[in-house]
C-alpha cells in the first residue's frame, strides 16, 4: 500500500493506515486493495486537489518472500502540465531484517498519463526502516529522486520520521509525521521545507475514518495548515 511506502505525505496524514487485507493466490502470492475518499490530497503537506476532495485507490500484490508490487491513483487538480489524475507504480522488497526490526526498499514511478504539456513524470527510489519504540511504531525513511528532466534536472531529497500508536481496548490509533524536502521539489524559493501533521483514525473492518492536521513551514494557498478527512476502505 502506498500510503506505507512514503508514511503520512499521503491519505490524510494518517500515521497508521488501516491494513489491507490480503486474498491469497495461491503460489505464495497475495493481492490486496485499497480506496478512499479524502476531502483534500495532501502530498508531502502540499494540496495536490487544491485543497478540494480527491478520490483514490490502489492494488497490491505481494510474494511471501518479501517482494512486492502496486499502483495507486489519484485524482488531481486539472492542470496542463499533470493533468487530472496521478498515478504510481512501484516495486520493492519489505521483510525482518532482525528481531523487530523491518527494512522497506524499492522503487516508485509517479505518472501524470492526462498531461499534454511537457513530460511531468518522475521516478523516486525509497527506503525505510520500521521499529518499536515502547507503545509506538515508528518508521524512519528516506525517498531520493535523482536529477530528471520534469524535476528541473536537479535531484530531490525527501526524509521523514512517522510515528504512530494505537489506544489499548479501542479501535483507534493516533500519530504524528515530520518531514523535511530539499531540491528540486521544493515548495520553498529557497529551496527546502519542513511538513508535519497530527492525525486520528478509528477502523471498523475493512472501513476507516480519520481526521488529520497538516501543514508546512511554508505560507500561502495549498501549503498552510488544513484539516483533512479521510473515509477508506481496504478489501
Amino acid at each position: 500500500m502506498r500510503i506505507s511506502i512514503l508514511g503520512l505525505a499521503l491519505v490524510a496524514s494518517s500515521a497508521l493506515a488501516t491494513p489491507a487485507m490480503a486474498n491469497e493466490l495461491g503460489g505464495g502470492f497475495s493481492v490486496s486493495g485499497n480506496a478512499a475518499l479524502v476531502t483534500d490530497y495532501r502530498f508531502r503537506g502540499v494540496s495536490f486537489s487544491d485543497e478540494d476532495i480527491a478520490i483514490q485507490g490502489g492494488i497490491d500484490i505481494e510474494h511471501d518472500s518479501g517482494f512486492y508490487v502496486g499502483t495507486w491513483a489519484s485524482s488531481i487538480e486539472d492542470s496542463p502540465v499533470f493533468g487530472h489524475t496521478e498515478l504510481d507504480i512501484y516495486a520493492g522488497w519489505s521483510g525482518e531484517i532482525t528481531s523487530g526490526l523491518e527494512l522497506d526498499v524499492g522503487v516508485l514511478a509517479y505518472l501524470y498519463p492526462n498531461g499534454n504539456v511537457g513530460d511531468a513524470d518522475y521516478i523516486e527510489p525509497y527506503a525505510s526502516l520500521s521499529y518499536t519504540l515502547g507503545p509506538a511504531e515508528v518508521t524512519t525513511g528516506v525517498a531520493w529522486a535523482p536529477s530528471q528532466n520534469s524535476i528541473g534536472n536537479d535531484d530531490n531529497l525527501y526524509i521523514y520520521t512517522d510515528v504512530g500508536i494505537g489506544i489499548p481496548g479501542t479501535p483507534i490509533s493516533v500519530g504524528g509525521h515530520l518531514g523535511y524536502t530539499d531540491g528540486s521539489l521544493s515548495v520553498d524559493p529557497d529551496g527546502d521545507y519542513w511538513d508535519w501533521g497530527l492525525s486520528a483514525e478509528a477502523a471498523f473492518g475493512i472501513l476507516s475514518v480519520g481526521v488529520a492536521y497538516v501543514s508546512t513551514a511554508v505560507d500561502g494557498p495549498g501549503t498552510d495548515g488544513a484539516v483533512v478527512g479521510t473515509l477508506g476502505v481496504s478489501f
